[in-house]
C-alpha cells in the first residue's frame, strides 16, 4: 500500500529552522522527521512512498540522493576509511517518487497532483509528515477496511497542557477543566482513503475542508480514536520533547523496534473506535 506524504508547507511556527530547511527536514535525533513517519510505515510493510514536495524541495531531493546509511546503523570500517561494512540497513527496499507539486498548493492541490503515481492502487496511505505516534497500524487499517466507507483519519487527544473552557453568552466562565477530563478529539494526520476520495475532491480545495464535508453528508468518513502516544513537531517546544525521548532511547514511535524488529507489536491504545466526523483542520 503507498503512502502519499505532504512535505511542502512552509513551516512557519518553525521559522528558526524553515527559514533553511523545509520542517519535514527538522532533525529528531541523527534524522529528519520524515525520515522517522517512513521507517514507521515500513516497520509494517508500507515502503512505496510518494513525497508531495514544494517548499525547498530540493532539500529532502539531496538528503535521499546522498543517503548517509551510517548514521542511524550499525558499521564496522577498516583500510583508513576505505571500507565500510553495514551489519544493516534502512532504507534498501524503500521506493520514493519524487512529486513537485507546487511551491503555495495547499493539501488537496498536493494529494491531486500524487494520484498520477498511485498507480492501480485502490487504497492508500497519506500522513502530514510532522506527526510521531505509536498506532498499530494494522488494527487502524482493518477497521478502516471492515467499515467500507471512503476516508478515515486517526483521531488522537490534543495537548494536556490545554484547558476546555465554557462560556455562557454574557462572556461568563462556567467551567474550566483539563482537556485530557474532556470528549475532544483532534485529526492527528494520518489517513486511510480509497481511490473514490478523489470523486469528493474539487481544484483548489483543501481536504479536510469542503471534501470532508461532502463525504460527512455522503457517510464515507470514519474516525479512530487513538488514546497512545502522539506528539507533532509545530513548535520548539514539541521539538525539544521529541529530542529528549530520542536521547533518553524512549522512542515510542519507533514501533520498527519492537519485538525483535517486527512492528507486530500489542497496540497501545484500546479497542478501536469509530465517530462519523470532520477533521479539525491541521495547519
Amino acid at each position: 500500500m503507498k503512502v502519499v506524504l505532504f512535505c511542502g508547507g512552509l513551516g512557519v511556527r518553525m521559522r528558526e529552522y524553515s527559514e533553511t530547511i523545509p520542517k519535514p527536514m527538522i532533525d529528531v535525533g541523527y534524522r529528519p522527521i520524515i525520515w522517522h513517519v517512513m521507517r514507521y510505515y515500513a516497520a509494517y510493510g508500507h515502503n512505496e512512498f510518494i513525497l508531495c514536495l514544494g517548499y525547498r524541495g530540493d532539500h529532502i531531493k539531496r538528503y535521499f540522493l546522498n543517503y548517509d546509511e551510517c548514521l542511524s546503523n550499525d558499521f564496522a570500517l577498516s583500510g583508513g576509511g576505505q571500507h565500510i561494512r553495514l551489519f544493516n540497513r534502512d532504507i534498501e527496499d524503500w521506493k520514493i517518487t519524487f512529486v513537485d507539486t507546487g511551491l503555495h498548493s495547499n493539501v488537496g492541490q498536493r494529494l491531486r497532483a500524487a494520484e498520477p503515481y498511485l498507480d492501480s492502487d485502490e487504497t492508500f496511505l497519506a500522513n502530514y509528515t510532522d506527526g510521531l505516534s505509536d498506532l498499530h497500524l494494522p488494527s487502524y487499517l482493518e477497521f478502516f477496511e471492515g467499515t467500507g466507507r471512503v476516508a478515515s483519519f486517526v483521531a488522537v487527544r490534543p495537548a494536556q497542557s490545554f484547558h476546555v473552557v465554557s462560556i455562557d453568552g454574557n462572556g461568563r466562565v462556567e467551567t474550566v477543566a483539563p482537556i485530557a477530563e474532556s470528549d475532544i478529539w483532534m485529526n492527528g494526520g494520518f489517513f486511510a482513503f480509497r481511490r473514490a476520495i478523489f470523486d469528493y475532491m474539487r481544484e483548489g480545495e483543501e481536504l479536510v475542508e469542503e471534501p470532508f464535508h461532502r463525504l460527512i453528508v455522503a457517510n464515507q468518513l470514519v474516525a479512530y480514536r487513538h488514546g497512545g502516544f502522539f506528539a507533532c513537531l509545530d513548535t520548539y517546544k514539541e521539538k525539544q520533547l521529541l529530542d529528549d525521548l530520542h536521547a533518553r532511547d524512549q522512542m515510542p514511535w519507533a514501533v520498527w523496534r519492537k519485538s525483535n524488529g517486527s512492528a507486530r507489536a500489542v497496540p497501545s491504545a484500546g479497542p478501536a473506535g469509530a465517530d462519523l466526523a470532520a477533521a479539525a483542520e491541521k495547519e
